[in-house]
Parts: C-alpha cells; sequence; structure tokens
C-alpha cells in the first residue's frame, strides 16, 4: 500500500471537520439574520468536491506521495488555516452575508479578495499532482474553475448588497437574486 492512503484520508477528516464547523456557523448566522445567495450551486459544488475526493481515492491511495508536491499542499494547509481563522464565526461553505455587515479586510483579505478560492484552485491540483494523477489535477482544475467562475460572482453580489444593506430588511424586501443561480 503506497502512501496516498494517508493523504486521501487526511482529506476526508479535514473536510468532514470542515462541514461541521461550517454547518454550525451557516446556522448561527442565518439565526442572526444572514441571507443566502445561489442555494441551487451548493449542490453542485458539493458533488464536484465529492467527485475530485472520489477520484482520489480511487486512484491515489495506493501511490507514492511526491514530497515536493506534499509540501506545497502542507503550506496552503497553514493558508487555509489562517483563511478560516480570519473570517472566525463568519467562515461557511455558502454564500452567506449579514445585511450592513462589512466584508472582512483582516488576514489574507487585506491582500487578496477571495483567498479561500485561490487556496483551493492550488489544492485541486496540487493533490493529485502529489499522487502522480496529473489528469485527475487537469480535468477537476477545469471544472472547479467554471463552478468558482460562477461562485465568484454569485459571492461578488452577495457583498454588493449587503453593504447596501440594513438588518431593518423585511423577507419581501430582499432582492430577487438571492436564489438566483446565474
Amino acid at each position: 500500500m503506497g502512501n496516498g492512503v494517508w493523504l486521501v484520508g487526511f482529506l476526508a477528516a479535514q473536510r468532514l471537520a470542515e462541514l461541521a464547523l461550517a454547518r454550525r456557523n451557516t446556522t448561527r448566522l442565518k439565526a442572526e439574520g444572514a441571507v443566502e445567495f445561489g442555494a441551487g450551486h451548493y449542490p453542485v459544488m458539493v458533488a464536484l468536491h465529492s467527485a475530485w475526493w472520489l477520484a482520489l481515492a480511487g486512484f491515489g491511495h495506493d501511490r507514492p506521495v511526491n514530497l515536493g508536491w506534499l509540501a506545497v499542499f502542507v503550506a496552503l494547509q497553514a493558508a487555509r488555516i489562517w483563511v478560516i481563522a480570519s473570517l472566525g464565526r463568519r467562515w461557511t461553505t455558502r454564500v452567506l452575508v449579514l445585511p450592513g455587515a462589512r466584508p472582512v479586510a483582516q488576514g489574507p483579505y487585506r491582500w487578496l479578495r477571495h483567498p479561500n478560492y485561490a487556496i483551493v484552485v492550488l489544492e485541486i491540483a496540487v493533490v493529485p499532482l502529489a499522487l502522480g494523477l496529473p489528469g485527475v489535477a487537469l480535468v477537476f482544475s477545469a471544472a472547479n474553475a467554471a463552478l468558482l467562475a460562477w461562485r465568484i460572482s454569485l459571492e461578488n453580489r452577495a457583498l454588493a448588497w449587503a453593504a447596501g444593506a440594513t438588518k431593518q430588511l423585511l423577507p419581501s424586501h430582499l432582492p430577487t437574486d438571492t436564489q438566483d443561480d446565474s
């Protein structure tokens, strides 16, 4: 058995822990009046990331791990932790905004508008490369690029809406595109 099983297992444990944190933050944010944008894209994102992990598990579990790419992956994990810590209780896997709340401008958000997505882009390529699977890296990087173009557009609209919104808005006054998936 190759070392790939440990990397794939780590990813599974990490992603499940992140989903639990995201679920807790999502519940709390919605209770505080957060509005979700583009909820319909979320199952597509979950399907893409699940298929990526399944491809890694299926093709990479018994492969050796390239130490150079593993070092890049470890650095990305430090950056991932920094992003999650910077967003704190506002970090979630969904596009949720609190009306009237200012965007986070600390940590990596001082320099990049969407640092989490930069990390995900790199991870989707780096992990398969660490397992010697360039085809998996290419296929899922292309699919992820399309998904992120959609998601970043949604998030930018959500942030713009939140900046002009007030907490006193009634649900009937919410923008009509909060559930728009385009």
